[in-house]
């Protein structure tokens, strides 16, 4: 085995430089054409209605004695397969307010926007105003004044329940109450939002609404449950000039459990005889989920009384029977990885992490399952884990999803509120490790692979700065004679029957799941019946450990533990290192094997074809000494730094602010010397965002990300100075023309695949000669909004990134890392 080194944290080497993006030629808006006259008349008239439905609607509520709320709720709508200006339906100094956007599929080929808007009362006249200058005054172009945004608008009206009820309409409740997510817009000021609110709970007493006092906040927006019917759902929107959107409510997704005849107490002792914990480790892997039974013999010495927590005290925090031990069958994996490989050797075991139990499942409820925020519920249960252990790192765990709200990858307040916890507060971010979700169907599993494609990753799973996990499987052999004729439905190291994917989701949503790990596998009988298997499962610790110690897990659950426990050791390894590196580390070190290339039937430069093995397999299976190590042909560098994207310019406008340019001690001589030996250079980019996920188009000045970065590294003999321009439009001189090319084409995933989300991995396969001039990387940002929403006072916030470069050839008679190093020591010699 090669020599192993840790990996080469380089400091100081980015150079923050002024940074202006260069100048790019966007899409243009699909605008109809308008007769002047005749439209102005319409949308005008379309004003008049509306005018006089609200003026009724208030002379009969107030004969009625009904309170009435004083703004308007109105409905823009485009044309048919053509955009709206939505950015022109706001105007935040009189109060005019974007409430949430949908795009419509209303002829199978040609999509329709609308929006919904609220005006305060007294600026009813606005968009009158706007629509007679266009009818009557023209710009200096001679167009007509406000042509973009009037042109735009098909229709104008008042506002119905299903413009602002932002899922699937057939979830709106019937007659029946259901409990369902209000989304509240609000004033950021703190004093002005507690009366908010306290206004909006006093109108859900009057109308006889039932809501949970918790509530998730995100910018400008925070979100309550409620359980209403349609009746009180429209009722609401009468009253309440709050409302910014209606949600279903989430659901929680089953569990499943296979018994098992596992039976071999002398394992459990042989184990326990070859443990040898780490005093004094300070990481922890804290498992979000339906409690653990820690008096398992292997769970006690990794898993103490006062780390089994739980959101209710009511609760209790064992592992309650309606998941059939799934919480302690998560332990086990997450604080052991490979049960198989752990009982079969004959070496010590050193336990290097302990866990945490965070109960944020309640008991099972004949009557009723459970509705929760469930964002809200999981955020109680981080934030016990870090009352309990201020002093300790911990790594976030948890295989709970939801069917439910998963809309080709549209966020959730869920979702939402786990991007939340992740960015954190200031330096304070988290790792939180999430399931893909499961396919769960007999009959989907008989279209394997074809479901798994269309069945989607679950809730909160698109979390974006989440590590989400995915299932792939090497069990492919049952060792029991009776199922000869019994077929494995996937091949070896293909896609688990088990995992979902994101195919199906829109382009601009994040890849996921971001890894897999292995979720074991499914039988076909000859009838075509499917078979589940001890043999094709994971073994794990069981809830009834007096009967039988171990028990078997499968799907994206047993994926998902086993990437807390390869997280850990990332973590054990670098006391030092951020969360978003971890996450980096474990993307850097995947890869594709020839199976999963074969499965997507992925051919080679065709950069489309990458998008569904992204969206299908993530970045691939991580490799543990990888993520840990270097050696002398594969060495990694890490740069862990904070940028600063906007900032203001001398007329306080908000403006893009820091570009920084790498250029790192590179083995130049070395890699010229070894010619057309072939090397790999890979790069990733890690880092959170704060969300914003409220519905509300998320584009222009409603993104959901705060911000975004990108990486770009110099072409094969791009000097220094020509990369510098045609990276950055400030290092120009006025109307300069460039002359060099970005080499886009040498990337394998290519940027328009791997520029989705908060983490960008990428890898160029080369000569060591055409790599020996390629060391450097610039990190940029995008815009996000940060920049935009002034009002936010969020212009001048600093961000963290990990970047992490790795070389690595097949020659191993070569001294890359040996190379390098010696030439960090002498840069830091001669800066000292």
């Amino acid at each position: 085995m090669a020599e192993q080194y840790k990996h080469l944290f380089i400091t100081n080497n980015a150079k923050t430089e002024k940074y202006k993006p260069p100048p790019s030629q966007g899409a243009q808006p699909t605008i109809p054409v308008r007769e002047r006259a005749t439209h102005s008349s319409k949308l005008l008239q379309q004003f008049e209605q509306i005018r006089l439905e609200k003026e009724n609607l208030n002379t009969s509520r107030s004969a009625e004695r009904i309170t009435t709320r004083e703004g308007t709720y109105l409905s823009f709508t485009s044309g048919v397969g053509a955009d709206l200006i939505t950015k022109s339906l706001e105007n935040l100094q009189k109060g005019i307010r974007l409430l949430n956007i949908k795009e419509e599929d209303v002829s199978g080929e040609n999509n329709q926007i609308r929006a919904v808007v609220y005006i305060p009362k007294g600026e009813e006249g606005y968009f009158i105003s706007k629509i007679e200058k266009y009818r009557d005054e023209d710009t200096k172009g001679n167009k007509p004044k406000n042509a973009p945004l009037v042109n735009s608008i098909e229709d104008v009206s008042t506002a119905l329940l299903e413009g602002l009820w932002n899922d699937n309409v057939l979830l709106i409740p019937n007659e029946t109450a259901q409990w369902c997510e209000v989304w509240l817009n609000v004033n950021e000021a703190e004093t002005i939002v507690e009366t908010q609110i306290n206004s909006f709970i006093h109108i859900l007493g009057n109308i006889g609404i039932e809501y949970k006092n918790n509530r998730l906040k995100f910018p400008e927006r925070r979100v309550m449950l409620i359980k209403s019917n349609k009746a009180q759902l429209i009722e609401l929107m009468q009253r309440s000039d709050l409302l910014a959107e209606f949600r279903a409510g989430q659901e929680m997704a089953g569990f499943w459990m296979n018994e098992t005849t596992v039976e071999q107490q002398a394992w459990v002792e042989d184990l326990l005889s070859r443990l040898e914990i780490e005093e004094g480790s300070i990481i922890r892997v804290c498992i979000l989920d339906g409690g653990i039974n820690n008096g398992h013999p292997l769970l006690h010495p990794i898993l103490e009384d006062a780390n089994t927590l739980t959101v209710d005290p009511s609760w209790g925090t064992n592992d309650h029977y309606a998941n059939a031990g799934h919480g302690t069958l998560m332990a086990g994996l997450a604080g052991y990885g490979n049960f198989e490989v752990v009982l079969s050797s004959a070496n010590p075991v050193s336990m290097t992490h302990k866990l945490c139990s965070i109960k944020i499942l309640p008991p099972p409820n004949a009557t009723e399952n459970p509705k929760e925020l469930w964002g809200d519920i999981t955020s109680q249960g981080i934030s016990r884990a870090e009352i309990q252990n201020p002093e300790n790192k911990l790594l976030f765990c948890m295989a709970i999803t939801s069917k439910d709200d998963t809309n080709k990858g549209r966020p959730s307040s869920w979702s939402g509120e786990m991007d939340n916890l992740a960015y954190g507060d200031g330096n304070n971010k988290r790792l939180i490790i999430i399931s893909a979700g499961n396919v769960d169907d007999d009959d989907l599993y008989r279209d394997y692979p074809n479901s798994n494609f269309t069945s989607s990753i679950e809730n909160p799973a698109q979390s974006w700065n989440s590590l989400t996990v995915g299932a792939n499987t090497n069990k492919i052999l049952v060792n029991d004679p009776i199922y000869n004729n019994h077929t494995p439905i996937a091949q070896e190291s293909e896609l688990s029957p088990y995992s979902t994917t994101s195919i199906i989701w829109e382009k601009k949503w994040p890849v996921k799941p971001d890894v897999v790990f292995e979720g074991g596998n499914l039988l076909k009988a000859p009838d075509n019946s499917i078979v589940s298997h001890d043999d094709l499962e994971l073994l794990s610790t069981s809830k009834s450990f007096n009967r039988k110690p171990f028990d078997t897990i499968n799907a994206t659950s047993a994926a998902t533990a086993l990437a807390s426990w390869f997280a850990a050791k990332i973590a054990n390894e670098y006391p030092n290192i951020w969360p978003e590196t971890i996450r980096g580390l474990m993307v850097h070190s995947s890869e594709w094997s020839q199976a999963m290339l074969q499965q997507i039937n992925v051919r080679q430069n065709y950069k489309s074809d990458y998008r569904n093995l992204l969206r299908t397999f993530g970045y691939g299976v991580p490799d543990l000494n990888k993520a840990l190590y270097s050696s002398e042909s594969a060495l990694t560098y890490i740069s862990q730094e904070s940028i600063q994207p906007f900032g203001f310019n001398i007329n306080k406008q908000p403006e893009t602010k820091e570009i920084h340019f790498y250029d790192l001690p590179w083995p130049k001589d070395l890699l010229l010397s070894l010619g057309a030996i072939p090397v790999k250079l890979k790069v990733t980019l890690s880092y959170f965002i704060e969300p914003s996920p409220s519905d509300i188009g998320w584009k222009d000045r409603y993104r959901y990300q705060s911000f975004g970065l990108r990486f770009d590294v110099n072409n094969v003999d791009e000097e220094e100075v020509d990369f510098r321009k045609r990276i950055n439009a400030e290092a120009r001189d006025e109307e300069e023309e460039l002359n060099s090319t970005s080499g886009s084409n040498r990337w394998t995933i290519g940027s328009n695949n791997r520029n989705n989300g908060s983490i960008h991995s990428d890898f160029w396969e080369g000569t060591a000669a055409e790599l020996s001039t390629c060391n450097k990387i610039a990190v940029f940002p995008i815009i996000g909004w940060w920049r935009v929403r002034k009002n936010l006072d969020k212009v001048e916030t600093k961000a963290r990134y990990s970047l992490i470069i790795s070389l690595e050839t097949p020659a191993q008679d070569v001294e890359l890392y040996t190379t390098v190093k010696t030439m960090i020591e002498t840069r830091i010699a001669i800066q000292t």
